[in-house]
């Protein structure tokens, strides 16, 4: 069972109009047209099974909306391999009851985004958010380092990571980008020996850029297979998670980065499917 952890969909009446916006900051094209549809599709053609969507809250007005929505869909769309988390926002006066109902609509956990959400991991906000959903055995997924949108801004570094696992203690902590993208060196010298999985969304291979922007060649450079296999070396198979980023990266690109590693099968298989379903006890 192949389980991408990491994708985004929007609704159908502003998907276009979101996906142009962040293709437009990103200075990247889409791979589907952001749409519950088009994200079936390219998991149709890459033979995914399971793609597990990540709601980011931007404000905390829509946070509610946002759970009850994501609890709709899984509803709806499980059976035919489709499971979102919920979200939560850093501002929300009422996270605790919040966490509680996205606990009780079986959501297993949260997205958080500190760069959307304008707050450093370490704040004591997310700390509160952060230690409520342990006690309530909620998956957290973080995006980790930079982000191609916002140059230059890390609020989510593998040192504040680093310091959340230790003033929280053991949760289910999910650290995307590899750990923190473009962060990665600091990632290996610091997280290997917390209980941290990694997921590898928009990390791998390099950068397509739209056409429309002077890239420079190096900049377009992600992880390699051999640095990859760096990090299933020091962090081990069982700590690393598949994830796209889709519709940011084609699904079937990233999923043949990982089956063309120089790994056994066994350790392909956890990547790829059987630490999600561990981690979201499927």
């Amino acid at each position: 069972m192949i389980i991408d952890m990491h994708t985004h969909i929007f609704p159908d009446e502003i998907s276009a109009a979101v996906i142009e916006k962040l293709s437009r900051v990103s200075h990247t094209p889409a791979f589907t047209d952001g749409s519950l549809n088009g994200l079936k599709k390219s998991m149709d053609a890459a033979q995914i099974n399971l793609s597990v969507i990540l709601p980011v809250a931007t404000n905390p007005r829509q946070v509610e909306k946002i759970n009850s929505s994501s609890a709709a869909l899984n509803e709806k769309f499980f059976g035919e391999g489709i499971f979102s988390l919920g979200c939560i926002h850093p501002d929300s006066s009422n996270y605790r009851a919040e966490l509680s109902r996205v606990k009780n609509f079986g959501l297993k956990g949260i997205k958080l985004h500190p760069v959307y959400q304008d707050t450093n991991l370490d704040d004591v906000k997310f700390l509160r958010i952060i230690d409520r959903a342990a006690e309530l055995d909620l998956i957290v997924v973080t995006h980790a380092g930079l982000d191609i949108g916002f140059p230059g801004v890390v609020r989510c570094s593998p040192q504040m990571i680093r310091r959340v696992v230790e003033q929280v203690g053991e949760f289910k902590f999910v650290a995307a980008h590899m750990g923190g993208w473009k962060n990665w060196a600091q990632v290996l010298e610091l997280l290997a020996d917390k209980n941290v999985f990694i997921d590898t969304a928009f990390s791998t291979g390099k950068i397509i850029p739209r056409e429309d922007f002077p890239w420079e060649e190096s900049a377009l450079k992600l992880l390699d297979a051999a640095q990859f296999m760096t990090f299933v070396k020091i962090f081990g198979a069982e700590k690393i998670l598949f994830g796209t980023d889709s519709p940011w990266t084609e699904q079937k690109i990233s999923l043949d980065f990982i089956k063309n590693l120089p790994l056994p099968a066994v350790d392909k298989n956890k990547i790829l499917g059987l630490n999600a379903r561990k981690l979201l006890g499927l």
